[in-house]
């Protein structure tokens, strides 16, 4: 494309020119023309009802095919691109993907070439994957946490999480939509919403919300637009989502996967993780992403817990003999939750497990202010590293420079809400601070030795459930998110493992149960999760319905 002037940036285009146009020539640009020519005056209902040959199709599968010829990973490519143009860039119109990667096809022919030549690499080879856009890649594609600052910043090398998908052979198909700088800038965001790739919607009922920030992730791998997906989470991102999109998300412990070029918030919380549509994927893929990393101090303490595959802990008998413990003090905020917690734990005692109900953790709720401190420092510090990583690739700096940058494009950037939080965060000294220093170990304290490890020790405990939250509410880009129930923050400040797996449904929408325990505890969470998926096989795909069927509860 020729040099032009976007006029939102006013600014000359670099080597990434046609990206800088904005969403509509992110959609054109890496589409494949013809598909979306092909696609333009399409019946976008009957796209939305028409058979997909790869629904639900788990990577076992698609190995599977693999081997005996039905498909290419070329082929796996071209069919998931089809499918986001029909599902994502028209028909519900889901807005969860922001770029598709141009040099997919290419890689997925030198996996083809390579498995032909000499077998593949392992579980993920030739599979395609859709990675966060906050996870960095030097390749053709962005990086940008959904913001327009970041447009056009080139990261010097790939993050950990790319390097060890392509080294797994997984082909990046793209980069997904996410609450923009994942969910950090303001109080009163919308989840799902970025500047760069607007509203992500929740194909189980498209005015419902999706909830942050992994929104687009978790809402492609619902509708089936990729095998698998990377999200990240520093309380909630991966496993609201996936709550509310019916998938299975596991957010590791801290550590267990390499931060290494990922936008961060906090460098005591933050983890990416997968979701996936089942616990067998999810298995699967984080087999490939952990690991030590040495510009990842956290993954240090990984060293003895890292496991070269999680799928051997995949144990349909695996409730039998365990001690589970339920958190009620997360329940209570909707009968209809309720009654989906009590099936549950039903269901795990006719598999063989104990449940002890209820256990009490007097520390939730109590570190909650704290939780809010640490973020804002370590955002403050953890971003300004980020942004100096890129050097003169990018505009912006530091946060200062970021919040310049909102208040300059107010129209693209902060039409719904404003960045309160950063303003916060700005506020906020070095990580000396004895504010700092006193909220983290508040929070270590009272979530780790006073909350998960006490439960668990008195109670003699495998793990831990709760309701991951409730229903998906309403879209709502005037008065932002209203978010009802959540148990995420207890592992997500402890840094301790989580996974949600799909329960039931409440008038068709979507409700997880999530297990969680101390650090370093997936496998036995992957053996008890996937024991009760296998138990009760509650994943259903979605229909798309433009809103809620109030007729039928269940």
């Amino acid at each position: 494309m020729p040099e032009t002037k976007d006029p939102r940036l006013n600014e000359t285009n670099d080597r990434r020119d046609f990206m800088r146009l904005g969403v509509a020539a992110i959609a054109g640009a890496t589409l494949l023309p013809e598909l979306a020519a092909a696609r333009s005056g399409s019946d976008d209902s009957a796209l939305a009802t028409a058979p997909f040959e790869l629904a639900e199709t788990d990577v076992q599968q698609l190995q599977r095919g693999s081997a005996s010829g039905q498909y290419t990973s070329k082929r796996l490519v071209e069919m998931y691109t089809e499918r986001i143009a029909a599902f994502d860039r028209s028909g519900p119109r889901l807005n969860a993907i922001l770029e598709i990667n141009p040099d997919a096809t290419t890689i997925a022919e030198q996996m083809d070439a390579e498995r032909k030549a000499k077998g593949r690499r392992g579980p993920m080879h030739g599979i395609p994957v859709l990675i966060k856009d906050n996870i960095a890649t030097a390749d053709k594609m962005q990086t940008t946490a959904g913001s327009l600052a970041l447009v056009g910043s080139a990261p010097p090398s790939d993050s950990t999480v790319a390097a060890k998908l392509r080294q797994a052979g997984a082909v990046i198909l793209g980069k997904t939509n996410l609450s923009e700088w994942a969910n950090i800038r303001s109080a009163h965001s919308t989840s799902g919403w970025s500047a760069r790739g607007g509203l992500t919607k929740n194909p189980y009922c498209l005015d419902r919300n999706t909830s942050g920030s992994s929104s687009g992730s978790a809402a492609a791998i619902a509708a089936d637009l990729c095998a698998v997906a990377v999200g990240s989470e520093t309380d909630g991102s991966i496993v609201s989502p996936s709550n509310n999109c019916c998938l299975v998300g596991i957010k590791p412990t801290v550590g267990l996967v390499s931060r290494f070029g990922i936008i961060p918030i906090s460098h005591t919380q933050d983890t990416a993780g997968p979701m996936t549509r089942s616990v067998a994927d999810a298995a699967a893929l984080l087999s490939v992403l952990a690991g030590v990393d040495s510009r990842d101090s956290a993954t240090a303490l990984a060293q003895g817990h890292v496991e070269a595959d999680y799928t051997k802990f995949l144990d349909a008998s695996g409730l039998r003999g365990t001690r589970i413990g339920v958190v009620r003090k997360y329940a209570g905020f909707s009968n209809d939750v309720d009654r989906l917690l009590d099936d549950a734990i039903s269901a795990m005692k006719y598999a063989g497990a104990e449940v002890i109900d209820p256990v009490e953790i007097s520390t939730i709720g109590k570190f909650d202010d704290a939780e809010g401190l640490v973020l804002q420092y370590e955002l403050k510090e953890g971003l300004s590293r980020y942004l100096t990583w890129l050097g003169d690739t990018t505009q912006v700096h530091n946060l200062k420079d970021v919040i310049k940058f909102n208040d300059d494009h107010r129209d693209q950037e902060m039409p719904y809400f404003g960045q309160d939080l950063f303003l916060q965060a700005e506020a906020k000294g070095p990580l000396t601070s004895s504010e700092y220093i006193k909220a983290l170990e508040q929070c270590r304290t009272q979530s780790r030795s006073e909350g998960i490890d006490a439960a668990m020790d008195k109670c003699k405990l495998d793990a831990l459930i709760a309701p991951t939250g409730g229903p998906a509410w309403t879209t709502d880009l005037v008065n932002g998110d209203h978010f009802v129930g959540g148990s995420s923050t207890l592992a997500a400040v402890a840094g301790y493992p989580n996974i949600n797996v799909p329960t039931g449904f409440v008038f068709g929408l979507p409700v997880g149960i999530s297990f969680f325990g101390r650090a370093w505890s997936e496998p036995t969470l992957i053996k008890i999760a996937y024991a009760y998926e296998q138990l009760t096989k509650t994943r259903k795909p979605p229909a798309f319905l433009p809103s809620a069927d109030l007729a039928v509860k269940r």
